[in-house]
Protein backbone atom coordinates (compact mmCIF):
# COMPACT_ATOMS: atom_id res chain seq x y z
CA UNK A 1 0.00 0.00 0.00
CA UNK A 2 1.40 3.36 -1.05
CA UNK A 3 -0.44 5.71 1.32
CA UNK A 4 2.49 8.12 1.70
CA UNK A 5 2.58 8.65 -2.05
CA UNK A 6 -1.16 8.79 -2.47
CA UNK A 7 -2.15 11.10 0.34
CA UNK A 8 0.15 14.11 0.03
CA UNK A 9 -2.07 16.62 1.80
CA UNK A 10 -3.38 19.50 -0.24
CA UNK A 11 -1.87 18.31 -3.52
CA UNK A 12 -3.57 17.39 -6.75
CA UNK A 13 -3.80 13.76 -7.69
CA UNK A 14 -2.01 13.73 -11.02
CA UNK A 15 0.39 11.46 -12.79
CA UNK A 16 1.82 14.10 -15.13
CA UNK A 17 1.38 17.74 -15.99
CA UNK A 18 -2.20 18.41 -16.99
CA UNK A 19 -3.48 18.25 -20.53
CA UNK A 20 -7.09 19.27 -20.91
CA UNK A 21 -9.50 16.42 -21.47
CA UNK A 22 -12.00 18.60 -23.26
CA UNK A 23 -11.94 18.94 -27.01
CA UNK A 24 -12.12 22.38 -28.54
CA UNK A 25 -15.20 23.44 -30.45
CA UNK A 26 -13.39 22.32 -33.57
CA UNK A 27 -13.24 18.78 -32.22
CA UNK A 28 -16.95 18.63 -31.53
CA UNK A 29 -17.83 17.85 -35.12
CA UNK A 30 -19.54 15.04 -36.95
CA UNK A 31 -16.15 13.47 -37.63
CA UNK A 32 -15.44 13.23 -33.89
CA UNK A 33 -12.19 15.24 -33.95
CA UNK A 34 -8.74 13.69 -33.63
CA UNK A 35 -8.22 10.07 -34.61
CA UNK A 36 -5.42 9.59 -32.07
CA UNK A 37 -5.85 6.38 -30.10
CA UNK A 38 -4.95 7.99 -26.78
CA UNK A 39 -5.67 11.35 -25.17
CA UNK A 40 -4.98 12.62 -21.68
CA UNK A 41 -7.95 12.72 -19.34
CA UNK A 42 -8.88 15.26 -16.72
CA UNK A 43 -11.24 14.64 -13.83
CA UNK A 44 -12.15 16.43 -10.63
CA UNK A 45 -14.24 15.95 -7.54
CA UNK A 46 -14.41 13.59 -4.59
CA UNK A 47 -11.49 13.55 -2.16
CA UNK A 48 -13.01 10.33 -0.79
CA UNK A 49 -12.00 8.40 -3.92
CA UNK A 50 -8.77 10.31 -4.56
CA UNK A 51 -6.35 7.73 -3.06
CA UNK A 52 -7.88 5.01 -5.21
CA UNK A 53 -7.99 7.16 -8.36
CA UNK A 54 -4.31 8.00 -7.87
CA UNK A 55 -3.32 4.33 -7.74
CA UNK A 56 -5.58 3.47 -10.67
CA UNK A 57 -4.17 6.35 -12.73
CA UNK A 58 -0.60 5.21 -12.14
CA UNK A 59 -1.36 1.65 -13.21
CA UNK A 60 -3.54 2.75 -16.15
CA UNK A 61 -0.74 4.92 -17.50
CA UNK A 62 1.67 2.00 -17.20
CA UNK A 63 -0.64 -0.24 -19.23
CA UNK A 64 -2.12 2.22 -21.73
CA UNK A 65 0.20 5.22 -21.88
CA UNK A 66 -2.73 7.52 -21.10
CA UNK A 67 -2.29 10.18 -18.43
CA UNK A 68 -5.18 10.75 -16.02
CA UNK A 69 -5.09 14.03 -14.10
CA UNK A 70 -7.49 14.24 -11.15
CA UNK A 71 -8.08 17.27 -8.94
CA UNK A 72 -9.53 16.29 -5.51
CA UNK A 73 -11.62 19.43 -5.02
CA UNK A 74 -14.77 17.90 -3.50
CA UNK A 75 -17.82 16.29 -5.08
CA UNK A 76 -19.75 19.51 -5.56
CA UNK A 77 -16.87 21.27 -7.30
CA UNK A 78 -16.26 18.22 -9.47
CA UNK A 79 -19.85 18.17 -10.68
CA UNK A 80 -19.63 21.90 -11.38
CA UNK A 81 -16.51 21.35 -13.50
CA UNK A 82 -18.18 18.51 -15.40
CA UNK A 83 -21.13 20.81 -16.11
CA UNK A 84 -18.78 23.59 -17.24
CA UNK A 85 -17.06 21.17 -19.62
CA UNK A 86 -13.59 21.52 -18.12
CA UNK A 87 -13.20 17.83 -17.17
CA UNK A 88 -14.11 14.53 -18.79
CA UNK A 89 -15.41 12.95 -15.59
CA UNK A 90 -16.49 13.99 -12.11
CA UNK A 91 -15.83 12.00 -8.96
CA UNK A 92 -18.72 12.17 -6.53
CA UNK A 93 -19.85 10.35 -3.40
CA UNK A 94 -23.43 11.50 -3.92
CA UNK A 95 -25.70 11.39 -6.95
CA UNK A 96 -26.47 14.59 -8.78
CA UNK A 97 -29.38 16.61 -7.47
CA UNK A 98 -32.19 17.55 -9.91
CA UNK A 99 -30.94 21.12 -10.08
CA UNK A 100 -27.43 19.90 -10.93
CA UNK A 101 -28.82 17.72 -13.73
CA UNK A 102 -30.84 20.69 -14.99
CA UNK A 103 -27.75 22.93 -14.96
CA UNK A 104 -26.01 20.52 -17.34
CA UNK A 105 -28.94 19.85 -19.66
CA UNK A 106 -27.08 21.37 -22.64
CA UNK A 107 -24.42 18.66 -22.18
CA UNK A 108 -26.94 15.84 -22.34
CA UNK A 109 -27.63 12.94 -19.98
CA UNK A 110 -25.31 12.26 -17.03
CA UNK A 111 -24.38 8.62 -16.37
CA UNK A 112 -23.56 7.61 -12.79
CA UNK A 113 -21.05 4.78 -12.55
CA UNK A 114 -20.41 3.26 -9.11
CA UNK A 115 -16.71 2.43 -8.85
CA UNK A 116 -16.13 1.23 -5.26
CA UNK A 117 -17.36 1.39 -1.67
CA UNK A 118 -15.52 2.93 1.24
CA UNK A 119 -15.95 3.48 4.95
CA UNK A 120 -16.54 6.94 6.41
CA UNK A 121 -14.78 6.60 9.74
CA UNK A 122 -15.51 8.48 12.95
CA UNK A 123 -11.88 9.24 13.80
CA UNK A 124 -10.77 10.84 17.04
CA UNK A 125 -7.71 12.18 18.83
CA UNK A 126 -8.10 11.43 22.53
CA UNK A 127 -5.18 10.86 24.84
CA UNK A 128 -5.44 7.59 26.76
CA UNK A 129 -8.23 6.14 24.61
CA UNK A 130 -6.50 4.24 21.83
CA UNK A 131 -9.01 1.48 21.19
CA UNK A 132 -12.45 0.22 21.98
CA UNK A 133 -14.52 3.41 21.84
CA UNK A 134 -18.13 2.85 20.81
CA UNK A 135 -20.43 5.50 19.35
CA UNK A 136 -23.97 5.12 18.06
CA UNK A 137 -25.93 7.30 15.65
CA UNK A 138 -27.83 9.38 18.22
CA UNK A 139 -24.66 10.13 20.18
CA UNK A 140 -22.65 11.09 17.09
CA UNK A 141 -25.51 13.38 16.07
CA UNK A 142 -25.57 15.00 19.51
CA UNK A 143 -21.79 15.57 19.32
CA UNK A 144 -22.20 17.30 15.96
CA UNK A 145 -25.21 19.25 17.22
CA UNK A 146 -23.03 20.57 20.04
CA UNK A 147 -25.16 18.95 22.74
CA UNK A 148 -22.40 16.60 23.88
CA UNK A 149 -19.39 18.79 24.62
CA UNK A 150 -16.99 16.63 26.68
CA UNK A 151 -15.62 13.15 26.14
CA UNK A 152 -16.79 11.95 29.55
CA UNK A 153 -20.36 13.09 28.93
CA UNK A 154 -22.84 10.53 30.24
CA UNK A 155 -24.17 9.87 26.75
CA UNK A 156 -20.75 8.62 25.63
CA UNK A 157 -19.93 6.98 28.95
CA UNK A 158 -23.12 4.91 28.87
CA UNK A 159 -21.91 3.25 25.65
CA UNK A 160 -18.40 2.62 26.97
CA UNK A 161 -18.51 0.88 30.33
CA UNK A 162 -15.03 0.30 31.69
CA UNK A 163 -13.37 2.92 29.48
CA UNK A 164 -11.63 5.72 31.38
CA UNK A 165 -12.92 8.75 29.48
CA UNK A 166 -11.20 12.09 30.16
CA UNK A 167 -13.08 15.34 30.68
CA UNK A 168 -11.44 16.79 27.57
CA UNK A 169 -13.53 19.19 25.50
CA UNK A 170 -14.70 17.78 22.17
CA UNK A 171 -13.62 19.68 19.06
CA UNK A 172 -15.81 18.84 16.09
CA UNK A 173 -14.08 18.78 12.69
CA UNK A 174 -16.22 18.91 9.55
CA UNK A 175 -15.98 19.72 5.87
CA UNK A 176 -16.19 23.33 4.72
CA UNK A 177 -16.60 22.51 1.02
CA UNK A 178 -19.40 20.77 -0.88
CA UNK A 179 -18.73 17.12 -0.23
CA UNK A 180 -20.32 13.78 -0.99
CA UNK A 181 -18.66 12.50 2.18
CA UNK A 182 -20.70 15.10 4.07
CA UNK A 183 -23.85 13.99 2.23
CA UNK A 184 -23.31 10.40 3.33
CA UNK A 185 -22.33 11.27 6.89
CA UNK A 186 -25.29 13.60 7.40
CA UNK A 187 -27.63 11.01 5.87
CA UNK A 188 -26.44 8.62 8.57
CA UNK A 189 -27.02 11.25 11.29
CA UNK A 190 -30.49 12.12 10.00
CA UNK A 191 -31.55 8.46 10.13
CA UNK A 192 -30.90 8.39 13.90
CA UNK A 193 -31.67 11.92 15.03
CA UNK A 194 -34.92 13.80 14.50
CA UNK A 195 -33.16 16.95 15.65
CA UNK A 196 -30.53 16.51 12.97
CA UNK A 197 -33.06 15.68 10.27
CA UNK A 198 -35.17 18.73 11.16
CA UNK A 199 -32.12 20.99 11.56
CA UNK A 200 -28.98 20.72 9.46
CA UNK A 201 -30.46 17.88 7.39
CA UNK A 202 -28.58 15.88 4.76
CA UNK A 203 -26.74 17.42 1.83
CA UNK A 204 -23.26 17.97 0.38
CA UNK A 205 -23.11 21.18 2.41
CA UNK A 206 -25.05 21.97 5.60
CA UNK A 207 -25.16 24.65 8.27
CA UNK A 208 -23.02 23.10 10.99
CA UNK A 209 -24.20 23.91 14.53
CA UNK A 210 -20.66 23.74 15.89
CA UNK A 211 -17.10 22.87 15.02
CA UNK A 212 -14.18 23.73 12.77
CA UNK A 213 -14.42 23.48 8.99
CA UNK A 214 -11.70 22.21 6.66
CA UNK A 215 -11.53 21.45 2.95
CA UNK A 216 -11.40 17.86 1.78
CA UNK A 217 -10.94 14.58 3.60
CA UNK A 218 -7.29 15.55 4.02
CA UNK A 219 -8.31 18.85 5.65
CA UNK A 220 -10.59 17.15 8.17
CA UNK A 221 -7.88 14.58 8.83
CA UNK A 222 -5.46 17.43 9.52
CA UNK A 223 -7.95 19.04 11.90
CA UNK A 224 -8.28 15.81 13.87
CA UNK A 225 -4.54 15.11 13.91
CA UNK A 226 -3.59 18.58 15.11
CA UNK A 227 -6.26 19.01 17.80
CA UNK A 228 -6.37 17.14 21.10
CA UNK A 229 -9.93 16.04 21.79
CA UNK A 230 -10.99 16.31 18.16
CA UNK A 231 -13.43 14.10 16.28
CA UNK A 232 -14.00 14.08 12.54
CA UNK A 233 -15.48 12.03 9.71
CA UNK A 234 -12.83 10.91 7.21
CA UNK A 235 -12.49 8.18 4.60
CA UNK A 236 -10.70 5.05 5.78
CA UNK A 237 -7.54 5.52 3.68
CA UNK A 238 -6.94 8.92 5.26
CA UNK A 239 -7.56 7.47 8.73
CA UNK A 240 -4.98 4.75 8.05
CA UNK A 241 -2.45 7.21 6.66
CA UNK A 242 -2.71 9.28 9.86
CA UNK A 243 -2.77 6.28 12.22
CA UNK A 244 -6.09 7.47 13.60
CA UNK A 245 -8.11 5.68 16.22
CA UNK A 246 -11.60 5.03 14.89
CA UNK A 247 -14.83 4.29 16.71
CA UNK A 248 -16.92 1.16 16.32
CA UNK A 249 -20.42 2.28 15.27
CA UNK A 250 -23.69 0.50 16.02
CA UNK A 251 -25.49 -0.67 12.89
CA UNK A 252 -29.17 -1.25 12.17
CA UNK A 253 -28.98 -4.75 13.62
CA UNK A 254 -27.62 -3.41 16.91
CA UNK A 255 -24.08 -4.71 16.30
CA UNK A 256 -20.95 -2.70 17.06
CA UNK A 257 -18.95 -2.66 13.82
CA UNK A 258 -15.46 -1.31 13.18
CA UNK A 259 -14.74 0.27 9.77
CA UNK A 260 -12.93 -2.72 8.28
CA UNK A 261 -12.73 -3.78 4.64
CA UNK A 262 -14.87 -6.83 5.43
CA UNK A 263 -17.58 -4.69 7.04
CA UNK A 264 -17.52 -2.28 4.10
CA UNK A 265 -17.91 -5.17 1.66
CA UNK A 266 -20.79 -6.56 3.72
CA UNK A 267 -22.68 -3.29 3.32
CA UNK A 268 -22.63 -3.70 -0.45
CA UNK A 269 -23.65 -7.35 -0.56
CA UNK A 270 -27.37 -6.76 -0.23
CA UNK A 271 -27.54 -3.63 -2.39
CA UNK A 272 -30.17 -3.66 -5.11
CA UNK A 273 -29.58 -0.53 -7.17
CA UNK A 274 -32.24 0.83 -9.54
CA UNK A 275 -31.66 0.83 -13.29
CA UNK A 276 -29.78 4.14 -13.16
CA UNK A 277 -27.37 2.73 -10.53
CA UNK A 278 -27.97 5.71 -8.27
CA UNK A 279 -28.04 4.15 -4.80
CA UNK A 280 -26.76 4.48 -1.25
CA UNK A 281 -25.34 1.96 1.22
CA UNK A 282 -25.67 4.20 4.28
CA UNK A 283 -27.27 2.16 7.09
CA UNK A 284 -27.26 -0.93 4.90
CA UNK A 285 -28.92 -3.98 6.46
CA UNK A 286 -26.95 -6.95 7.69
CA UNK A 287 -25.37 -7.87 11.01
CA UNK A 288 -21.85 -7.53 9.60
CA UNK A 289 -22.39 -4.22 7.75
CA UNK A 290 -20.54 -1.06 8.73
CA UNK A 291 -23.31 1.54 8.81
CA UNK A 292 -21.42 4.52 7.34
CA UNK A 293 -20.37 2.82 4.12
CA UNK A 294 -20.53 5.04 1.05
CA UNK A 295 -20.71 4.33 -2.67
CA UNK A 296 -18.40 6.52 -4.73
CA UNK A 297 -19.20 7.30 -8.36
CA UNK A 298 -17.64 8.64 -11.50
CA UNK A 299 -20.08 10.67 -13.56
CA UNK A 300 -19.77 11.17 -17.31
CA UNK A 301 -22.00 12.34 -20.16
CA UNK A 302 -23.85 9.73 -22.19
CA UNK A 303 -22.70 11.35 -25.44
CA UNK A 304 -19.19 12.48 -24.59
CA UNK A 305 -18.52 14.23 -27.91
CA UNK A 306 -21.74 16.23 -27.97
CA UNK A 307 -20.77 17.32 -24.46
CA UNK A 308 -17.46 18.68 -25.78
CA UNK A 309 -14.88 15.87 -25.89
CA UNK A 310 -12.90 14.87 -28.96
CA UNK A 311 -13.30 11.37 -30.31
CA UNK A 312 -9.81 10.50 -29.06
CA UNK A 313 -10.62 11.70 -25.56
CA UNK A 314 -13.94 9.87 -25.56
CA UNK A 315 -12.11 6.69 -26.55
CA UNK A 316 -9.60 7.16 -23.72
CA UNK A 317 -12.43 7.86 -21.29
CA UNK A 318 -14.16 4.60 -22.17
CA UNK A 319 -10.86 2.71 -21.80
CA UNK A 320 -10.28 4.32 -18.35
CA UNK A 321 -13.75 3.43 -17.10
CA UNK A 322 -13.41 -0.13 -18.44
CA UNK A 323 -10.09 -0.48 -16.62
CA UNK A 324 -11.39 0.69 -13.23
CA UNK A 325 -14.45 -1.57 -13.49
CA UNK A 326 -12.24 -4.51 -14.51
CA UNK A 327 -8.63 -4.87 -13.38
CA UNK A 328 -9.00 -1.82 -11.13
CA UNK A 329 -11.45 -3.61 -8.88
CA UNK A 330 -8.68 -5.97 -7.77
CA UNK A 331 -6.61 -2.97 -6.67
CA UNK A 332 -9.35 -1.47 -4.45
CA UNK A 333 -8.85 -3.74 -1.38
CA UNK A 334 -5.15 -2.82 -1.24
CA UNK A 335 -6.25 0.69 -0.26
CA UNK A 336 -9.12 -0.47 2.02
CA UNK A 337 -11.89 0.19 -0.50
CA UNK A 338 -14.38 -2.57 -1.20
CA UNK A 339 -14.77 -3.62 -4.84
CA UNK A 340 -18.23 -3.61 -6.35
CA UNK A 341 -20.32 -6.76 -6.05
CA UNK A 342 -20.12 -8.63 -9.37
CA UNK A 343 -23.75 -7.97 -10.24
CA UNK A 344 -23.30 -4.21 -9.88
CA UNK A 345 -19.95 -4.24 -11.66
CA UNK A 346 -21.46 -5.91 -14.73
CA UNK A 347 -24.33 -3.42 -14.84
CA UNK A 348 -21.89 -0.50 -14.59
CA UNK A 349 -19.79 -1.95 -17.41
CA UNK A 350 -22.90 -2.23 -19.57
CA UNK A 351 -23.43 1.51 -19.12
CA UNK A 352 -19.82 2.17 -20.14
CA UNK A 353 -20.29 0.00 -23.22
CA UNK A 354 -23.35 2.10 -24.14
CA UNK A 355 -21.50 5.45 -24.13
CA UNK A 356 -21.44 7.16 -27.52
CA UNK A 357 -19.62 9.85 -29.47
CA UNK A 358 -21.96 11.98 -31.58
CA UNK A 359 -24.54 9.20 -31.42
CA UNK A 360 -22.19 6.44 -32.58
CA UNK A 361 -20.67 3.71 -30.38
CA UNK A 362 -17.20 4.44 -29.06
CA UNK A 363 -14.79 1.90 -30.49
Amino acid sequence: MRYSKILALGSAVAIAAGVSACGSSGNNSSTGGSSSSSAALSGAGSTFQAPLVSEWASRFKDSSGTTVNYQPVGSGAGIAQLTAGTVAFAGSDAVMKPEEVAAGRDKGTPVHLPIALGAVTVSYNLSGVRAGLRLDGPTIADIYLGKVKKWNDQEIASLNAGVNLPSTDITVCHRSDESGTTKNFTEFLADYSRAWAAGPGSDKSVQWPTGTGARGNDGVAGCVKQTSGAVGYVEQAYALQNNFTTAAVKNKEGQWIAPTLEATSAAGEGAKPPANLQFSTINAPGARSYPITAVTFQIVWQDACKAGLSKATATSLKAWLTYILGDGQRVAPQLEYAPLPASIQSRAQAKVDALVCNGSPIS
